[in-house]
């Protein structure tokens, strides 16, 4: 791809052969990484049974059949494509999302992640990510997704709660939540429920009932996510009634504090895990790691030894499918300039709760942490971060303004 930068917009591209690209990033450039991140793989499945009114991913209603067979073989083209830019790299972790890719039958999965095996080396214990939703269930399909490698679930259940499922617009209700985890307990040993929290007026002790249901389950993993009013959603332009902030606040006191007594250590922002069962993928994301995201809207980082490349796939999915017939799936592509690194980088890494180690800055930059020592020094004497030799953390306060403590770092 040869970028081409358009005023006011992202840098864009124009077909040119992947190996030509590949040759292109290998030259000499702004940064000096001394080695590569750890690189993992992101499929994008992007239909749903029926868009959630709060969610503002790249997803879209099925209507009629899905085309299964030519998204399959385009996000194989997209992959074949992309593969001089991830030459000889081991895959560490997949994620497949949405949408919702439990709607893909079980021989499409087959056939996907054989093309995955047979296109990418794969670390011998990679962690394999499907999402799934309770309204799109079935035993058996859920048996043949473990057979064919899926050996996590991500299940999005948001509530156990009938009336408040259908306040958020879900598919499934309050039985067919319940069902999904048994399914899911029956064929997989790692898997993680999504729950929103200060739903469409919840209560506390409703919020409580929630997550008391959701730990009878001993999910090894738990995201728990405060519903938020995004732009472009049907709640945006039609707010419900939400809880007020101190409502809010009791909620994730209340969150904190039954996570903990039951074993789990809230290690991000909205993520809480049994010892040893963090998520890979994601960890990955918040440490600055690389990943390759191919499919419809997909998104990708990409390291080289002196830059950092950033990718979006053409979001619908019938443009998506035309572009990688063409050669040429990737709509939007730039590279991450010095200025705008120690953002980036802070971005992510502030999010996770015991911080970061200082080296861990050069290795995923390649520039020095005094590029940022000037903010750090303005957020320490806030109150926001503690840092000594070894760590680099958001205290307390800094995790409950971290919109306002990642923003510092904008101008950094």
């Amino acid at each position: 791809m040869i970028p081409i930068k358009v005023a006011g917009s992202a840098v864009k591209t124009e077909p040119r052969s992947p190996a030509a690209s590949a040759l292109q990033y290998l030259q000499p450039g702004a940064l000096n990484l001394a080695a590569l991140p750890p690189l993992s793989l992101y499929i994008h499945y992007p239909w749903c049974v029926k868009k959630c009114p709060y969610c503002d991913f790249n997803s879209h209603e099925a209507r009629g059949e899905l085309p299964e067979e030519e998204y399959l073989d385009a996000l194989r083209l997209d992959l074949e494509q992309s593969l001089p830019l991830i030459w000889g790299r081991k895959i560490y972790t997949i994620f497949i999302g949405g949408g919702t890719p439990s709607l893909m039958s079980a021989k499409g999965l087959d056939r996907l992640m054989s093309d995955v095996r047979t296109l990418l080396p794969l670390d011998v214990d990679a962690e394999v990510t499907m999402e799934a939703n309770p309204g799109t269930f079935e035993a058996e399909k859920f048996k043949s997704f473990r057979a064919s490698g899926i050996n996590r679930l991500s299940i999005g259940i948001q509530s156990f709660s009938g009336k408040h499922l259908k306040a958020l617009g879900r598919i499934h209700d309050d039985n067919e939540a319940r069902r999904a985890v048994e399914i899911a307990h029956a064929n997989f040993d790692n898997f993680n429920l999504d729950l929103m929290y200060a739903l469409p007026s919840q209560t506390l002790e409703e919020a409580r009932h929630d997550l008391e249901t959701a730990l009878s389950f001993a999910p090894p993993h738990l995201s728990l996510y405060h519903l938020t009013m995004e732009p472009n959603t049907l709640f945006a332009k039609y707010p419900p009634a939400l809880p007020d902030d101190d409502a809010s606040a009791d909620m994730q006191d209340m969150i904190a504090l039954e996570t903990a007594a039951a074993g789990y250590g809230h290690y991000e922002v909205s993520a809480y895990a049994q010892p040893g069962r963090r998520a890979k993928h994601n960890v990955n994301y918040w440490e600055f790691g690389d990943y390759l995201g191919i499919g419809a809207g997909a998104h990708s980082k990409i390291s080289f030894p002196h830059r950092v490349l950033r990718q979006a796939r053409y979001k619908q999915p019938k443009a998506f499918i035309e572009a990688a017939r063409a050669g040429n799936p990737v709509q939007e592509e730039r590279e991450i300039g010095r200025a705008d690194m120690g953002f980036e980088f802070m971005l992510n890494t502030l999010r996770l709760t015991e911080g970061f180690s200082p080296n861990l800055f050069g290795e995923r930059t390649g520039m020095g942490i005094n590029a940022i020592e000037q903010t750090l020094n303005a957020a320490e004497a806030k109150g926001l971060i503690y840092r000594d030799h070894k760590i680099i953390r958001p205290t307390e306060l800094g995790q409950r303004f971290l919109n306002d403590l990642q923003e510092m770092f904008l101008s950094a």
